[in-house]
């Protein structure tokens, strides 16, 4: 159904046990078109090197059939939503992802950890942002949703925070943001989060919770790959200009 998958980590997370050929052998397999490589900033324990970012922009642009964007997951650092991937690496690449997580930022208040979030979004530098439900971090959702809207940028429901122990109890925080999502027109992404190869492309949790939302095909990116294309357009991205034209 999904022909593209924006957020998924290879060996060089650490913790992951794919390489980029092996992810996007398996995304063809699934008969995806499009996958974005997101692996985590160098703030993460086991994390690549800063100089990993650099070098995915010699990835070719297709590899078994299958486009491979160039992505970060970074990671907030302080409470006033600073990364740990300086913005000249963040310019080099095609998509930026950020998180919160635990070993990089020790959760916070509900009205910090809103406004890391919202530092984040004022900044500029990033496109999406994972896995908000996340019970770690409680934030306002009515502001971050907001805040989303009037940056243009995409909200992620991640299927791993749906199976994963890692964020349990993730659900019903997603299921408010998803509705909040609908009701400002905040662009959605379903993210596999895989961490193996054979979990490319495995959205069907994230699907299910984004439609008893409310959500439409229309509102999520990777429904199709021309969505994420034309989301990055609008985003700047000089490499997907042309999408906006077609």
């Amino acid at each position: 159904m999904f022909k593209a998958d924006t957020h998924m980590h290879t060996i060089a997370s650490g913790h992951a046990c794919g390489t980029v050929w092996e992810m996007a052998k398996v995304a063809r397999s699934k008969e995806l078109e499009l996958i974005i490589i997101t692996d985590h900033g160098p703030g993460l324990p086991g994390g690549p090197h800063k100089y990993y970012f650099s070098t995915l922009g010699w990835l070719p642009p297709f590899i078994e059939g299958v486009e491979v964007l160039s992505g970060v997951e970074a990671n907030v650092v302080d409470a006033s939503g600073a990364l740990d991937l300086e913005n000249h690496f963040l310019a080099m690449l095609d998509w930026v992802a950020v998180g919160l997580h635990d070993d990089c930022w020790a959760p916070q208040s509900r009205d910090q950890n809103t406004a890391a979030l919202l530092g984040v979004i004022r900044s500029g530098v990033a496109d999406v942002i994972v896995h908000p439900g996340n019970p770690r971090f409680p934030i306002h959702h009515r502001a971050f949703v907001a805040a989303l809207a009037d940056a243009g940028m995409a909200m992620e429901m991640n299927n791993s925070s749906l199976v994963s122990p890692f964020r349990r109890g993730s659900e019903a925080n997603c299921e408010e943001l998803g509705k909040l999502a609908l009701e400002y027109g905040v662009p959605i992404v379903l993210g596999s989060d895989a961490h193996t190869p054979w979990q490319v492309g495995d959205l069907s949790h994230a699907f299910k919770l984004a439609t008893s939302c409310g959500l439409q095909p229309e509102q999520i990116l990777n429904f199709t790959a021309d969505g994420v294309r034309r989301f990055l357009a609008k985003r700047g991205k000089k490499r997907f200009l042309t999408a906006l034209a077609e």
